[in-house]
């Protein structure tokens, strides 16, 4: 595969494009792996997303290949005004939780603490009150500022986002 941006662009914007090969290619080559971080740089919001959902492909395959990255996820793709990147890092910062250090780890909560009451996407929404649930049992400073938050978004109109906002709160009180 010659260049990941070109094969990420194009078709459906909900649909996987080149994604699959593009991860394979990665996994092969990890060499690469730089090459396809760097598409999160893209004009294109579509490679962008598919970009997301090779992060998500890649980490549950060789999670290796991630955590050089967490500074940068932190630093600079957090920055990206994008809904798929905002709830890809959410579920990446869960997956990559004990490789993160001390630091990392607060700035990963302060970053979806932010995104919980800035985002309105339902699936910002679901990963990041997923992952913020979880470390909750484990953090009660930020399970007491948690509480309050999904109440209130147990009250949403959309039920993935009270259900799943019920379900955490029985899961944490």
């Amino acid at each position: 595969m010659e260049n990941f941006e070109n094969a990420l662009m194009g078709g459906h914007p909900n649909s996987l494009g080149n994604t699959v090969e593009v991860v394979a290619t990665v996994l092969k080559r990890p060499e690469r792996f730089e090459e396809l971080f760097n598409c999160y740089f893209s004009e294109d919001e579509v490679v962008r997303l598919r970009v997301s959902n090779a992060m998500k492909r890649i980490g549950k395959e060789q999670k290796a290949l991630l955590v050089p990255y967490i500074d940068r996820f932190l630093d600079v793709i957090s920055t990206i005004e994008q809904a798929s990147t905002q709830w890809t890092l959410a579920q990446l910062f869960l997956l990559l939780e004990h490789d993160l250090s001390a630091l990392q780890l607060r700035k990963a909560k302060e970053l979806l603490i932010k995104n919980l009451g800035r985002y309105d996407d339902w699936i910002v929404l679901n990963t990041t009150m997923e992952t913020l649930g979880r470390w909750a049992k484990k953090d009660a400073k930020l399970k007491q500022w948690l509480i309050p938050q999904l109440e209130r978004l147990s009250k949403d109109q959309r039920k993935s986002v009270h259900g799943r906002a019920k379900k955490i709160l029985l899961k944490i009180q």
